[in-house]
């Protein structure tokens, strides 16, 4: 049985070649061989260091995500050992390439040997997988993930379906969503909700949650509804954010659905009595606040609050009190998106005097640090977020007496940090852990609010199983919007 199954791993070595070289060799010609081969060199060391360092996969939604990924976040990943997998891996291979002289015979005679090994490919594809028929079978049901770690087939095939999901034939249309939408409410002062969209907090780290370490010191003194069974609708941002203020649920959502058809808070626009602003101290909005008002917190010309690791998510409340006052009268939506836990620089996520869980992991080589290292330092930028919705918590206090107020905190997805050997976050959705699915939520209600809510039989659902799918109905409820596209039963505010 065991020189069976080494008989198995062998042939599934030269399937794996034949397979690469069948499809290098159906668009190799005298023009594009070596420059298909040097960048199949280059491209694969760098999937090689992320698979090997994080354990991540490379499908075509973390492509989208390396694609959206600003500068910025882009250093954060960059390591020594990153640039040595490239030197080694990819440049100096990929140099011989460039060197190495090929000799081209006559159209007739390349198609020919073109022909011949398409054909060896084939054979050995076909005759592998026959001669270990048993091996196979039970390998491609049993081993399904495997075929994602396949350097280059699968970022290659990747790169083929990220194309076929994201571009169109024509130019995007984008079609209207809820066009009838209007606020049923006709009395009372004006509405002023702040929406925090979390980034990388995972439910099990927070205290609120039973958590050991109090990561949630601030949030547990207020009056709070933590909903502890909360889930993503993605594993990224670029999947989650978009997904979240979407009219689709998760299992109808798709990249083309979200880019042609308006959002939530298209919707609330529709009204004319909603003021909407979007401050964005992470990457951007992935597409969501395209046709909202839109400020980007990123840099201090804009964030007041910036040291030499990056600008704080406190930043974004600076000067929020112009744009109140200017909407006179009006409803307001303002949604404040977080750098949070943005990974895998933790260390950098948090000011020093939130260095409260110690010894921390102060490299991005995470592979490099205890566990305990990266739990420090993950949950010290989670001590911040605490601090930071306490801040959103205490500045909507001010406006008691003008206006409703509340506030919903959400995060996009949630963090692996090395359990089994898994960081950072990103796995497809049906293979990932809970650790990248379940997320921190919470909603605090200002005292006028809770005239119109029913708290106690919110509070009694807070261990209910919600999930982002939940978000497009509960922003529509928090200002009593109506709409045919509304779903009350889907609005947590209506239990």
């Amino acid at each position: 049985m065991a020189w069976n199954n080494i008989g198995f791993l062998l042939s599934l070595g030269i399937v794996l070649l034949a397979v690469t070289t069948l499809v290098l060799t159906l668009v190799s010609s005298k023009w594009t061989t070596k420059p298909l081969l040097i960048i199949v060199l280059l491209i694969s060391s760098l999937t090689n260091y992320f698979m090997n360092s994080y354990h991540v996969i490379i499908d075509d939604s973390m492509i989208r995500n390396m694609l959206q990924t600003n500068i910025s976040e882009s250093m954060d990943l960059l390591t020594l050992k990153q640039v040595l997998y490239f030197v080694f891996l990819g440049i100096l291979p990929a140099y011989l390439i460039y060197r190495t002289p090929i000799q081209y015979q006559t159209f007739k005679t390349e198609i020919f040997s073109k022909l011949k090994v398409i054909l060896i490919s084939v054979i050995l594809i076909t005759g592998s997988i026959f001669l270990f028929s048993k091996h196979y079978t039970s390998f491609a049901r049993e081993h399904k993930p495997l075929r994602y770690s396949t350097n280059p087939t699968y970022w290659i095939y990747s790169i083929g379906k990220y194309i076929s999901k994201t571009y169109n034939s024509g130019p995007i249309v984008v079609a209207p969503v809820g066009t009838d939408a209007k606020v049923t409410r006709s009395e009372g002062s004006p509405r002023l909700v702040i929406m925090v969209v979390g980034e990388a907090a995972r439910a099990d780290h927070f205290s609120l949650n039973g958590y050991s370490k109090k990561t949630n010191p601030l949030l547990e003194k207020e009056d709070i509804i933590n909903f502890n069974q909360m889930f993503s609708c993605g594993t990224s941002t670029a999947d989650s954010v978009p997904c979240m203020f979407s009219l689709f649920d998760r299992e109808d959502y798709s990249y083309k659905k979200g880019i042609t058809h308006e959002n939530v808070l298209d919707i609330l626009k529709h009204t004319k009595k909603i003021s909407i602003l979007w401050r964005d101290n992470n990457s951007d909005s992935k597409g969501v606040a395209l046709r909202v008002s839109y400020e980007d917190y990123r840099t201090p010309q804009n964030n007041t609050l910036c040291d030499t690791d990056e600008c704080r998510d406190e930043g974004m409340l600076v000067g929020l009190e112009s744009y109140i006052k200017a909407q006179k009268g009006k409803d307001i939506l303002i949604v404040l998106h977080q750098m949070g836990n943005h990974g895998p620089a933790y260390y950098k996520r948090y000011p020093d005097t939130f260095k409260k869980f110690i010894p921390v992991c102060k490299t991005n080589q995470l592979e490099k640090c205890t566990q305990e290292e990266i739990s420090n330092a993950y949950d010290n930028a989670i001590l911040y977020t605490d601090y930071f919705l306490s801040q959103v918590i205490h500045f909507l206090k001010g406006y008691e007496g003008s206006h409703q107020t509340a506030m919903l905190y959400m995060s996009d997805h949630g963090e692996s940090l090395g359990e089994n050997g898994v960081y950072l976050h990103g796995l497809p959705y049906f293979m990932a852990p809970d650790a990248q699915t379940h997320i921190g939520s919470v909603l605090w209600f200002g005292e006028r609010m809770k005239k119109n809510i029913d708290v106690k039989k919110l509070a009694q659902n807070k261990n209910k199983a919600y999930s982002q799918d939940n978000l497009f109905h509960t922003l529509l409820g928090l200002f009593s919007v109506e709409t045919e596209v509304y779903d009350k039963k889907m609005d947590i505010t209506h239990p």
